[in-house]
């Protein structure tokens, strides 16, 4: 009896181990899945963050990669200021528009950038670390938090990642190793952006101060470069250039005159019109730009330069200078400069000229459409926002423009004051239209 109870008790103990093993395996095989599927979104982060240079479209990459990995609602990459003893951001989920800074001492970042420790809170209200403010001033309520340091290669904590409300429950273990992963990677190549961004504003001083120099020749012609750097960025902005486009673009915009140094100062300063041969003359001053930018040393993405900025006084009708290029042989940054400089040059002040009267002004560009300018191009530029156009214009004078007025002429564009100017239908004594006028005459 007692051999058969045995033997009945093992037999059934090995049912019972081969009836687990199905069960222990797909748990294996599950948690092999999983690992396989971290493992590829951290390749997918990897591959995407790797790829951006520029510090802003970076942090947005990285925090967008976050959120969908840990299938969370928001994330935030704050960064250290050590000067200041502050974090920082320009970006996060939910609170676009304008740069966050508080000092280390508030909330849950500030205690993970000071102590260095991983926080994985569930309910944020009851942790006393939790800095309520920004949901009562966002309407928003925080559930749980995970939050991590971000190490440099020395192993200071040279930002945080804040992640919030995990869509499905709490962040988990796996959550926390993952966005540990994510930091590490992130931190190297944040660090890469900042000298990067560090070395462009070296490199776009050098530039600036170079053009301002040379626009220093004619007192009249103060700020004219910048000028048409900030009216071709809002085109280029307007015509969906990306931004590497956008930074070739404005270096060319600020250097586009630089061959002005090798015009006769009677001429470029002389207040009676010119003669045709004094024209001719002044004329060379885009072959000059060429042959100067070609003797600098620019690195492989911004080798167009030279030829964009030495293209701006081309004409879509084969009209213009130095070469009689047509069409789509003009580079598209240098039709782009072509339009700036022409608005430029009627919106300001000259030697034998005062700012031209708006309505003549508009005019001018829309008959020179497709006939000696990109009409496209012209259509992006009507797009331009009135608070943007007045700070162009005067932007030498900014300390005159109330930020009210500003707020009230964003809500419309260059084109709904061309519409308003040239429909007689409509009243010219709209208020955004005197708003405008009234910067535009300097009547302030």
């Amino acid at each position: 009896m007692s051999d058969s109870s045995n033997f009945i008790n093992t037999d059934f103990a090995k049912i019972k181990k081969l009836e687990e093993k199905p069960h222990k395996y797909e748990q294996e095989l599950q948690r092999t899945r999983n690992l396989q599927e971290r493992l590829r979104a951290l390749v997918t982060v990897i591959r995407n963050i790797t790829e951006e240079l520029y510090l802003e479209p970076l942090l947005w990459r990285i925090m967008d990669e976050v959120k969908r990995i840990l299938k969370a609602d928001r994330c935030t990459v704050f960064l250290l200021d050590e000067e200041k003893k502050e974090l920082w951001s320009k970006v996060a989920h939910g609170i676009e528009g304008y740069e966050i800074r508080f000092p280390l001492s508030k909330g849950i970042a500030g205690y993970v950038a000071k102590t260095g420790e991983v926080l994985n809170i569930s309910n944020c209200y009851q942790d006393p670390r939790f800095n309520p403010e920004i949901d009562r001033k966002t309407g928003y309520h925080t559930r749980n938090i995970l939050c991590v340091p971000m190490r440099n290669k020395l192993g200071e904590v040279v930002g945080v990642f804040q992640v919030l409300n995990k869509l499905d429950g709490a962040f988990t273990d796996d959550d926390v190793e993952m966005l540990l992963l994510i930091s590490t990677i992130a931190a190297s190549q944040i660090e890469n952006a900042q000298l990067y961004e560090e070395q462009r504003k070296t490199f776009n001083s050098l530039i600036e101060t170079l053009a301002s120099t040379i626009d220093a020749r004619d007192p009249l012609t103060a700020g004219h470069s910048r000028r048409i750097m900030l009216y071709a960025d809002e085109i280029a902005k307007l015509a969906n250039f990306s931004i590497e486009e956008r930074e070739i673009l404005r270096t060319a915009a600020l250097l586009h005159d630089i061959g002005k140094i090798g015009v006769r100062e009677s001429i470029l300063t002389k207040k009676s019109k010119l003669t045709p041969s004094e024209y001719e003359h002044i004329k060379s001053h885009v072959v000059y730009t060429r042959a100067i930018l070609k003797k600098i040393h620019f690195s492989w993405k911004f080798r167009q330069v030279p030829q964009i900025a030495s293209s701006h006084h081309e004409k879509m009708n084969g009209s213009g200078y130095p070469e009689g290029l047509k069409g789509d042989a003009i580079p598209v940054g240098g039709r782009i400069l072509a339009i700036a400089d022409l608005f430029d040059a009627l919106t300001s002040k000259r030697h034998y000229a005062d700012r031209m009267k708006f309505e003549k002004v508009v005019q001018i560009l829309e008959q020179g459409a497709d006939l000696e300018y990109d009409a496209e191009l012209i259509e992006a530029f009507k797009r331009i926002p009135l608070d943007r156009l007045v700070l162009i214009l005067e932007d030498e004078n900014s300390q005159h423009l109330s930020q009210d007025d500003l707020h009230f002429l964003s809500h419309y564009t260059l084109n709904d004051l061309v519409q308003t100017l040239q429909n007689s239908n409509f009243p010219k004594d709209q208020l955004f239209v005197q708003t405008f006028m009234k910067y535009y005459f300097r009547q302030y």
